[in-house]
């Protein structure tokens, strides 16, 4: 009866309810995330809770990296009170993601093994498979596969889940790099699922947003500055790739049909995608294991240009921005078609990357 009258006054006022949780979960997100952190890092320094520089770090001090701590939080509060439908239609989407929050948190404080947080990984997508039952089920046609069996869609799920939660890991190597690819995805869901009506998952959207913009003040800061984490790239990525496997699902529905769904998501992935392929490509050629860290990723490649954290995290998000623009442009292009576009756009754009590298050198 309250919510009956609530509503009924807003109208009166002519505002939107929707219009109230888009500004809500934006403004909770926001704050909790800028208010929190600058006490996270006094925590932190007090406590000794850093990240010390190693020989792959792009960094020269220490620097507190519980930065995932406030973004964890700033997501679940807003989406609790003004995403209230996700818990409903979503079982076990906070369970998976406290899983992954905490697995993070131990990795940022003590270190824990890589194949611990490929556990949880793995546990945190099996309540989403088998708990909301969110999930790959067709290819709309790409390589001319579309219905796909019950069975192999579970580890095509599996598969996603776990390149893109560690591909969005991965690009957690510079200064506002992770957090900025975060906000254009998330950007991208906002617009697809405010388009189709799916208004919670856009809540969800908006909150990621909201965090990573008062994240980005303190990890872009000289005096100030904290890193998101395992605990934070982990949840974030989780977060992101539930929103693109419902993105699939839904433009398999009559209303919403698009044929080119799983190729315009990686337009909108590009930056993690293309990294971390281009990544493993050169360790198999270089006869190194898959897996073996090294500094070859995109952003220590424009690194070595000359340019700086700030510059080098604004050319891939630029880079990212078109990439989702031109796949926007061409998503009703035959699927096949639009994928080997952005397979010709990725190759291209690494090439330009290793051509202006050799170049330098020789110069």
């Amino acid at each position: 009866m309250e919510n009956f009258k609530l509503l009924e006054f807003l109208y009166q006022l002519n505002i939107s309810p929707i219009f109230i949780n888009v500004i809500g979960a934006f403004s909770f997100a926001f704050l909790i995330s800028i208010i929190s952190i600058p006490k996270i890092i006094r925590i932190s320094f007090k406590k000794g809770l850093m990240d010390v520089p190693g020989e792959r770090s792009s960094h020269i001090n220490k620097v507190p990296t519980l930065g995932g701590v406030a973004l964890f939080f700033g997501i679940v509060v807003s989406t609790s009170i003004f995403a209230t439908e996700l818990g409903a239609n979503y079982a076990f989407f906070l369970s998976a993601i406290t899983i992954l929050f905490f697995v993070g948190l131990m990795d940022d404080l003590l270190v824990v093994a890589p194949d611990k947080k490929l556990y949880a990984q793995l546990i945190s997508t099996t309540l989403i498979i088998f708990g909301s039952g969110i999930m790959v089920n067709s290819l709309f046609g790409l390589f001319g596969i579309h219905e796909l069996n019950y069975w192999v869609g579970v580890f095509l799920t599996y598969f996603v889940f776990i390149v893109l939660i560690n591909a969005y890991n991965l690009i957690d190597g510079i200064d506002g790099l992770a957090s900025g690819i975060g906000i254009v995805i998330s950007m991208a869901f906002i617009f697809i699922f405010y388009r189709i009506f799916d208004y919670s998952i856009g809540i969800l959207a908006i909150s990621i947003v909201a965090v990573l913009i008062g994240f980005l003040r303190y990890n872009l800061s000289d005096k100030m500055k904290i890193f998101m984490g395992d605990t934070g790239s982990m949840v974030i990525g989780f977060i992101l790739t539930f929103m693109a496997i419902r993105f699939l699902y839904m433009a398999s529905l009559p209303n919403y049909e698009l044929h080119t769904a799983p190729v315009l998501l990686m337009f909108i992935f590009c930056i993690p995608v293309i990294d971390t392929l281009q990544v493993f490509i050169m360790r198999i050629l270089q006869k190194k294991h898959p897996l073996h860290p090294d500094k070859n990723h995109l952003h220590h490649h424009i690194l070595r240009m000359g340019y700086s954290h700030t510059q080098t995290s604004s050319i891939l998000i630029i880079v990212n921005i078109i990439f989702i623009t031109i796949g926007y442009i061409l998503r009703n292009l035959e699927i096949n078609k639009l994928f080997l576009i952005f397979l010709l756009l990725s190759f291209s754009f690494v090439a330009i990357i290793r051509y202006k590298i050799s170049k330098n050198i020789t110069s």
